[in-house]
């Protein structure tokens, strides 16, 4: 959930309430290098690869340990990258004959080489001669370590969440009313890292808990309404920038394709 609220706020999803994005538009978004989504579409696919996996195999495939199951997974990542929106084919068809051709190459290599690598042979013995897979451990520091980026990330957006309290914002309500439009919302990031990046303006922000309106009207000449109507979502920025929350500077930096920390473009 919070994951979910973080995206929405750095303008993660393009479509408004109630609709969804399609697939095709979701992978030309990827393609242009929208950052995180090419995760966040494949995990949400997850059930359908299996479903396409299961039937190719005729019987049920265990995401967790079937082989096919990784295969198709790649094949779908290959199809994101391979599709062409000028082709006149779904994206979702598309990646279902891409999973079905890599499944197929698939089983026709493990019938040539059936039984012939078994993974026991990757085996080695440590200084205590005790047997080490490097594959197996491999594999096992991947998932480790992508658990812990998921850990650190959910404790730093709690920790976020309690340094917005002071100033009567709920990430809940910050999420539902960013700006829907890109170039909003890098106008705003570009005043957020402007009052982080001015010592006197922050202070005051943080000491009164309120956005200096008047100094950032002639600093970044923009209209008193516009800073008012989105007085939360900078202050959330600014918050961010000053703050130790790397992972919600990279969103931040990334959101538009570039860094705000300059805040080049605004006032200038």
């Amino acid at each position: 959930m919070l994951l979910l609220l973080i995206k929405r706020f750095f303008g993660r999803t393009e479509a408004g309430d109630g609709e969804k994005a399609s697939p095709e538009s979701v992978v030309e978004r990827i393609a242009q290098g929208e950052p995180g989504l090419r995760d966040t579409f494949i995990a949400a696919y997850r059930p359908y690869i299996a479903k396409v996996t299961s039937r190719f195999c005729k019987r049920y495939i265990d995401p967790t340990c079937d082989d096919e199951f990784s295969i198709a997974l790649l094949a779908f990542n290959e199809a994101i990258d391979q599709f062409s929106p000028t082709a006149g084919k779904s994206f979702i068809g598309f990646a279902e004959t891409v999973i079905r051709r890599r499944l197929i190459d698939y089983v026709r290599k493990e019938q040539r080489h059936a039984h012939t690598v078994p993974m026991s042979a990757f085996d080695t013995e440590d200084d205590e001669d005790t047997p080490v897979n490097p594959v197996v451990t491999g594999a096992a520091l991947a998932i480790y370590d992508k658990e812990r980026q998921s850990e650190r990330r959910r404790y730093e957006i709690e920790a976020f969440m309690a340094r917005l309290q002071p100033y009567g914002i709920s990430f809940l309500e910050l999420a539902e009313k960013s700006p829907k439009h890109a170039d909003s919302r890098a106008m705003l990031y570009g005043i957020g890292a402007r009052l982080a990046s001015d010592a006197k303006l922050f202070a005051l922000l943080e000491t009164k808990r309120q956005l200096p309106i008047k100094e950032l009207t002639l600093l970044c000449e923009v209209s008193r309404k516009t800073l008012e109507r989105n007085r939360k979502f900078i202050i959330a920025a600014a918050l961010i920038l000053q703050g130790d929350y790397p992972h919600l500077q990279a969103y931040l930096e990334r959101a538009d394709g570039t860094s705000h920390r300059t805040a080049e473009g605004v006032g200038l």
